[in-house]
């Protein structure tokens, strides 16, 4: 098939993709239609839940294995649609409707990616996943995929990013902070209130700098989201909850910031989760040094992908822009499909892991 061929095929597909809504969590039929796609073509597709993989049928275990990955799932529409977000309108080169730019393109684009080099010879083995739950960071999307997969040595991950390589990502981890003190009644100034206390520790967040500084990503960030304290205007408060969120740089593990924190401050700190992790590979690796090569430019994302999940090196790039996703009338031009599908081949083939 020509490049053409190929895009035309792939935006049909994205546009029933478009008319299927597959929020996470809720994408049954969406893989149900991805599914019978990949087995019209002979691609033999495995599943896993809502999670879609394929292998190419040369699998060597003596060779690496590179993993391509996009998901299959969306955000809800926001109420600011002006178009039917689970319809495709095509307005010029622009086809509108949600999941379109996040992450239908990369999908699509992978996929035919995936079909055209499966045929091809190669000196590693090649596999495709298209994931759920990614949105949501869900434990029925790629978490639970990966298992069953070829061990990776890895992952082009797709995402809007230009077809800029990202080789740097933010993790993210959610603490649940709670300070403790005495109740008592207001007017007679008794109690020991945990307001207070959280607050002590919130401005010590505020304002102690994370001293290791990425390139790439910056500082570790950390932010106090919510905050809960009370029960009525004459009650001390013996009790106030926080919530930070931190974003962590590819110099920290969640593990470690977890522990800075905790011993930082007096409030009682739980990390809801640990499994988010922050990412990086190296430029000169074959796979990000290929797609510098070709001229794009390297960069650090602040957006968390399934990269967080995988335990291999994972470079993040796709058609389209991080700015579009997750607002009202979501949109990717075609031409964006076809250079995609076009700078992809060039980077894989030929690729020596």
């Amino acid at each position: 098939m020509s490049t053409k061929e190929m895009t035309q095929e792939a935006v049909e597909l994205l546009a029933r993709l478009v008319e299927t809504p597959r929020v996470s969590r809720e994408e049954t039929v969406a893989a149900d239609l991805l599914q019978v796609w990949m087995e019209q073509r002979r691609l033999e597709p495995k599943r896993e839940a809502n999670n879609l993989w394929a292998i190419a049928p040369d699998y060597d275990s003596s060779r690496p294995t590179l993993l391509l990955n996009a998901h299959i799932d969306t955000v809800r529409p926001v109420s600011a649609w002006t178009l039917n977000p689970f319809a495709t309108t095509r307005q010029g080169d622009r086809l509108y409707g949600l999941g379109t730019n996040d992450d239908g393109a990369s999908l699509v684009s992978l996929l035919q990616v995936f079909r055209q080099l499966s045929a091809t010879p190669r000196a590693y083995n090649l596999v495709f996943l298209a994931s759920a739950e990614e949105e949501v960071s869900g434990r029925d999307g790629i978490e639970r995929a990966l298992p069953l997969l070829p061990p990776v040595d890895v992952a082009l991950v797709g995402e809007p990013t230009g077809m800029q390589p990202a080789i740097a990502e933010r993790g993210l981890m959610v603490l649940d902070c709670t300070a403790h003190g005495r109740a008592g009644h207001a007017a007679r100034n008794e109690g020991d209130n945990a307001l207070y206390h959280a607050l002590d520790d919130i401005q010590l967040l505020r304002t102690t700098p994370w001293p290791e500084e990425s390139p790439l990503l910056g500082r570790t960030q950390v932010n106090v989201t919510i905050i809960e304290a009370g029960t009525q205007h004459n009650v001390v408060p013996d009790r106030c909850h926080f919530v930070v969120d931190v974003r962590t740089n590819e110099l920290h593990s969640n593990e470690h910031v977890y522990n800075r924190i905790s011993k930082m401050l007096k409030s009682q700190v739980e990390a809801r989760s640990f499994r988010l992790s922050s990412s990086h590979i190296s430029p000169s690796h074959p796979l990000a040094a290929r797609a510098i090569a070709l001229g794009r430019t390297p960069f650090g994302s602040p957006t968390l992908s399934d990269q967080a999940l995988l335990r291999c090196p994972s470079l993040k790039m796709g058609p389209g822009q991080s700015s579009r996703s997750h607002t009202a009338d979501e949109f990717i031009e075609i031409q964006e499909i076809e250079e995609a599908i076009e700078l992809y081949l060039k980077m894989l083939d030929g690729l020596i892991l």
